[in-house]
């Protein structure tokens, strides 16, 4: 493999360039979930250019690009495509000034704050060098840009589009996030990586009133913040010491004005866990606390409980874990290290869920080594370094974007290097 990996990487240097304008490029010009159109474009041009069997609009604006290298296995890397609803604060000179209208019809600014554009550039230029060096691998490489990560609905789109009845059934699939970590990092866990994230929208009724009369009202705002406190007990006192879980009341919204008791009180919440089984008991007892809550106050109705976004737990299969584990001491070094749990979460584990194989998802850093390691010395790590969906969070450009394109290229060859002979 090691043979292998040096051959497609030697074309690097070479492709460097057009990967950081390209990158550049893609960050400047942003587009939020489903909207990913040039997005699409830019990624379906440089596919073609290179030999790829390329078919767009998989569930909107997702595409994938299929080379064949003749008998071997399937590899599938998936590279997501949106950005946020953040206006940019780096000061770059290709920083976004971008702006779309969101779900409402608001316009908002939009940045490139969660580094798919780095996913983006350094998975087109995996492609591209695998296209240049067919003699170093065999099997079928499957490159897959998703939409709407953000949102948690761009995977579930594909799959409902006929993403697996149009593409290779794979043997594996493969991803990568960039992550507030040094760049030139490089880190994988099996089994549970990230967290499963659920955020609901829950409408307490009450009755409404004049201020000075609330004897003839039931107070929705008592009713939300007396849920809020109990809320706060489920993780102390529901779980144990040992399950993790985070339990966040994001949002109260109630009322226009000091003196009106309002007829109805709305609270977002968002939970995160790592298995199934306490993602369900949370939500239960979410669900139990609010309605008792409710009818404790004598609710002119019962909650309305309405689910914005959920998220699978992204759990590494343990086999294939354990072989891109393996690829990357080999190639990194000492740059290689087992990452701790993370409390992001990714809707990524339905593309492999819809194929029936395994998967394994890692993280890249893509923070100035130097600014890190003074922060760390300082003990303002998470002060001083920007992390994902900050208006600040702007990976430096190398060794990131190198790092990713060698990561994506050690894991896969894992699978489809040519033997050494």
């Amino acid at each position: 493999m090691t043979r292998a990996t040096d051959t497609v990487l030697k074309g690097l240097e070479e492709i460097r360039p057009w990967v950081e304008n390209l990158y550049k490029d893609l960050h400047t010009h942003p587009e939020l979930g489903l909207r990913e159109h040039r997005t699409a474009a830019k990624a379906a041009e440089a596919l073609r250019a290179d030999g790829y069997e390329v078919t767009e609009g998989i569930g909107g604006t997702g595409l994938i690009g299929v080379l064949r290298g003749g008998e071997g296995p399937t590899v599938l890397l998936r590279a997501d495509m949106d950005a946020l609803p953040v206006a940019e604060a780096t000061g770059l000179p290709y920083a976004s000034t971008a702006t779309a209208q969101n779900a409402d019809g608001t316009s908002v600014p939009v940045m490139h704050a969660c580094g798919h554009d780095v996913h983006v550039a350094s998975t087109l230029g995996f492609a591209r060098l695998m296209a240049r060096a067919p003699d170093a691998w065999h099997g079928t490489v499957v490159v897959l840009f998703q939409p709407a990560e953000e949102d948690g609905v761009g995977a579930d789109a594909m799959v409902a589009d006929g993403l697996v009845d149009r593409s290779p059934r794979p043997d594996v699939v493969l991803a990568q996030h960039v992550l507030p970590y040094p760049a030139g990092y490089v880190g994988i866990k099996p089994g549970s990586f990230l967290s499963a994230a659920d955020s609901t929208k829950v409408t307490l009724y009450g009755r409404g009133a004049h201020g000075s009369m609330p004897q003839h009202a039931i107070d929705p705002v008592v009713m939300a913040a007396m849920a809020v406190v109990r809320l706060q007990t489920v993780v102390s006192r529901e779980l144990g010491a040992a399950t993790p879980a985070v339990l966040t009341v994001g949002s109260i919204t109630a009322g226009t004005g000091p003196n009106i008791i309002p007829d109805r009180a709305v609270l977002q919440l968002n939970v995160r866990t790592y298995d199934e089984d306490t993602r369900a008991d949370v939500r239960a007892a979410v669900e139990r606390i609010v309605r008792a809550e409710a009818a404790a106050s004598g609710a002119t109705r019962d909650p309305e409980f309405e689910t914005l976004a959920a998220f699978p737990p992204t759990v590494n299969d343990e086999a294939p874990t354990g072989t891109v584990a393996a690829a990357f001491t080999e190639h990194f070094g000492e740059q290689a290290h087992t990452i701790e749990r993370q409390t992001a979460s990714e809707d990524m584990s339905r593309i492999p869920e819809a194929f029936g194989v395994p998967f394994t998802y890692w993280g890249i850093g893509g923070t100035d080594p130097a600014a890190y390691e003074k922060a760390t010395a300082a003990g303002r790590l998470t002060s001083d370094i920007p992390v994902n969906h900050s208006p600040h969070f702007a990976p430096v450009l190398q060794p990131t974007l190198d790092t990713g394109i060698r990561a994506l290229t050690a894991a896969t060859l894992a699978w489809l290097a040519a033997p050494e002979g």
